[in-house]
């Protein structure tokens, strides 16, 4: 029978398989272009500019998300339920204390960032601080400690800026295309004008892919967090409730952004998609389908 503890386990494997995939089509794309160019080390140079784009997000995306979001740090009498849950879940976790955030919006949501556990950081709204009872403040602060635990936070920055990179890589091959750029190798038309359309398809596909593969890992690592938050405080009821009462919030965040909107507990547009292909796009997966997994047959 399925518990936590197996929910756990089953997203981190899908989550790599799904990273190794995106890394794939990087490769891919990289490949489709320096083979239009006639040029082998297109490939390589796609590979490491990718690699040193993210370490340099690496070092400076809390700054940014944070600064994004409006949000200012916590303060020690007017936030000291949200800090002293915060310190409690990170002892009880083994973690060092994040540094913790307060963002002035009504709509409730929380989102976690930083590279590391040592230069994390955890924030929510003051919607959020008003609308939950203490237990499900706890389990929304367990859920983003999760994060930072899984190290979902470094992760969720490696596959946004892939996802750019893949989707300028493929718009200046295009219009490379387009401008009239080839390559002026040899060989045999057919298979050369075969391989070009091969490698303009893939342009195209590559960032639709790219996407698709960043929303799944989203959603995926959401009910990790679920999952690990649960383990957390031995109480998923609270962590449920909590989802509930978000949900039943129609107000968007004000600051919301399509770059980090996967970031947040939940989704900060607040607009519903249901339908199947609509599901695809979906930053996080169904609240309903979050609280099943967390209560099981409760």
């Amino acid at each position: 029978m399925a518990t936590l503890y197996t929910e756990a386990i089953h997203n981190t494997r899908k989550t790599w398989f799904l990273m190794t995939a995106f890394l794939l089509v990087v490769i891919a794309l990289g490949w489709a272009v320096s083979w239009y160019m006639d040029s082998p080390a297109i490939v390589y140079g796609v590979v490491i500019f990718a690699i040193v784009m993210n370490i340099v997000s690496y070092w400076f995306s809390d700054r940014i998300v944070l600064k994004m979001a409006g949000a200012r740090e916590a303060d020690k009498e007017r936030d000291w339920e949200l800090i002293t849950t915060v310190e409690n879940l990170a002892i009880t976790a083994g973690l060092p204390e994040p540094k913790v955030y307060v963002i002035n919006d009504p709509s409730p949501n929380a989102f976690a960032t930083g590279r590391d556990p040592k230069h994390a950081a955890v924030a929510a709204t003051t919607g959020l601080l008003a609308l939950l009872e203490k237990s499900e403040l706890e389990g929304v602060m367990a859920h983003e400690l999760a994060h930072v635990k899984n190290r979902d936070t470094l992760i969720g920055t490696v596959v946004v800026v892939l996802v750019g990179f893949v989707t300028i890589l493929a718009d200046i091959f295009l219009r490379w295309s387009f401008w009239g750029g080839d390559s002026d190798r040899g060989g045999d038309s057919r298979i050369r004008v075969i391989m070009t359309i091969v490698a303009i398809t893939l342009a195209i596909l590559a960032p639709i892919f790219a996407k698709l593969l960043q929303l799944a890992i989203s959603r995926k690592r959401e009910f990790l967090a679920d999952a690990s938050g649960a383990l957390l405080t031995r109480y998923p009821e609270g962590l449920a409730s909590a989802l509930r009462k978000i949900e039943s919030t129609h107000i968007p965040l004000k600051r919301a952004q399509h770059a980090t909107a996967h970031l947040y507990i939940s989704n900060p547009f607040k607009d519903k998609k249901r339908d199947v292909f609509g599901k695809l796009f979906m930053t996080h997966p169904p609240t309903e389908e979050r609280i099943t997994a967390l209560l099981g047959n409760k």
